[in-house]
């Protein structure tokens, strides 16, 4: 679902950039040099899965970061994709 399928690429590099730290959608289309309508589709897909979740603050706006069950999984979210981009 996430490296695999169309917009699985940029799925990946939206999960990559949420290790590092919690963003806004407009961080993120920032820092990933994307459109934000396509950051804001690739995170509802991230959260229906829930790959992310949502802070609950709203004085910068939502913030999102990794599950906690993405967290436990990144080293092996890693390993797939790697296989994946050698593909």
């Amino acid at each position: 679902m996430i490296a695999g399928s169309r917009g699985g690429a940029n799925r990946a590099r939206i999960i990559k950039k949420l290790n590092e730290r919690p963003y806004n959608v407009n961080q993120l289309s920032e820092e990933l040099n994307l459109d934000y309508k396509t950051v804001e589709y690739h995170i509802k897909v991230l959260k229906d899965h829930k790959v992310i979740v949502k802070s609950s603050g709203k004085k910068y706006g939502a913030l999102f970061f990794l599950s906690d069950n993405m967290e436990e999984k990144y080293p092996l979210f890693l390993e797939i994709v790697k296989k994946l981009e050698k593909k």
